[in-house]
């Protein structure tokens, strides 16, 4: 377990330095990456992306706000519920996220078996009584 849990952190860390790499805080990497990985591509709504990042929801349109005045996210007011706010990725943040996420690719390609094989270990472990 401890192998797994400093696998983890170093993963994580390894994430923060590389958001921070590219101008972004991690939290804010992490709020595009939400709104990157929904599918239907209209845009993501602030309670779900407060909700992937565990975060509340006042802290979520902080970040939205800070991502909107740099260009890289958009609000728009949703098309059957007004009161609905949806948060889109702009060219710009999309070209930004994909340096990070590039980054992070190469990192896991190279770290990434040692992280695979701290969680194999931890399955394979027999439960003590």
């Amino acid at each position: 377990m401890a192998e797994l849990r400093y696998r983890v952190r170093l993963f994580l860390r390894e994430g923060d330095e590389a958001a921070r790499s590219n101008g972004l805080e991690p939290q804010q990497y992490l709020l595009m990456l939400a709104v990157r990985g929904l599918t239907n591509g209209s845009g993501a709504k602030i309670q779900f992306l407060a909700d992937s990042l565990l975060i509340k929801h006042h802290s979520a349109v902080e970040l939205v706000d800070r991502l909107e005045k740099r260009g890289l996210v958009r609000r728009a007011r949703g098309r059957e519920d007004r009161r609905e706010v949806l948060v889109s990725l702009l060219p710009k943040g999309q070209r930004v996220l994909e340096r990070v996420v590039q980054q992070r690719i190469g990192e896991l390609r190279a770290g990434g078996r040692q992280l695979v094989r701290a969680i194999d270990a931890v399955l394979r472990e027999k439960p003590k009584h």
